[in-house]
């Protein structure tokens, strides 16, 4: 999709999404753009710096053969722009407050025999009664082919609108087909997992989340990326990381910025390192 959007383009997505859940636009990243996350994970797999899971998972629910290297923002650059793209800015401007924050950015790949993830719906750490308002957003950005067999997300489609006592059988689910450098979006009250990898090879996406203002991250991104390495991304993706002041005045540092407060103490510690 051109980085340029029509509103009637941005409303066709808008439509999909507010009628089934999710939606998928294909070609959002380029080959290269594509390839160069490739790279960065490739050199960033089997290192003390692809963190806690990555080797495997911990648990069924990050699978047991599945990778997932975490805080992506503090290891490479070249991962900002899957935060950033148009249309799924657009979309969250729609289904999300104003001051959206960046949840979690995680690359996730899943092994050859990996089990189908268990159906959830990432609202679930939330105990709000269902139906409502998603509480966030997330897009999975395709590295490598989504197909039917190599463990391409399972959606069921328009279970964002129901109540909290239905729960789905893996029977409603649908395996998300696409080419690599596309993106399936959707709301945080739509049931989906990772598909069953029964291909012989892995398969590689990022997840990029996005919740409400007023909610606390799953990841902490305050910490996750190294404040002198804040100046190195774009303003935007530094406000979605909370630093900055939400409306009407939420996150504040002593009455300002906590952008201000981080330039504050790194100058107070390279004056102490000069010592």
């Amino acid at each position: 999709m051109a980085q340029t959007l029509e509103t009637r383009d941005i409303q066709k997505l808008i439509d999909q999404v507010t009628r089934d859940g999710y939606v998928v636009i294909p070609h959002a990243f380029s080959a290269s753009q594509v390839s160069q996350a490739k790279a960065e994970v490739a050199r960033l797999s089997g290192t003390a710096e692809a963190g806690p899971a990555g080797q495997a998972g911990r648990n069924a629910f990050e699978g047991l053969r599945t990778q997932r290297i975490y805080a992506l923002l503090n290891k490479a650059r070249c991962f900002d722009q899957f935060a950033l793209h148009p249309a799924v800015l657009a979309l969250n401007d729609h289904f999300l407050d104003d001051g959206y924050l960046l949840n979690a950015l995680h690359s996730v790949n899943i092994g050859p025999g990996e089990a189908a993830q268990r159906l959830h719906h990432d609202d679930q750490y939330v105990t709000v009664p269902r139906p409502h308002r998603p509480f966030g957003a997330a897009i999975m950005v395709a590295l490598d082919d989504y197909t039917p067999t190599n463990g391409g997300t399972n959606v069921v489609p328009r279970s964002h609108t129901w109540a909290g006592d239905r729960v789905p059988a893996r029977s409603e689910a649908v395996a998300v087909a696409m080419p690599a450098g596309s993106i399936v979006y959707f709301v945080g009250t739509l049931w989906h997992g990772g598909g069953r990898n029964a291909s012989g090879a892995g398969r590689l996406a990022l997840t990029v989340q996005y919740c409400q203002p007023w909610m606390r991250p799953l990841e902490n991104q305050l910490l996750a990326v190294d404040w002198d390495k804040l100046d190195d991304l774009p303003p935007r993706l530094v406000g979605m990381m909370g630093y900055k002041v939400g409306a009407p005045f939420i996150g504040y540092v002593d009455g300002r910025s906590p952008r201000t407060r981080v330039t504050e103490l790194l100058g107070r510690w390279r004056a102490r390192s000069k010592l």
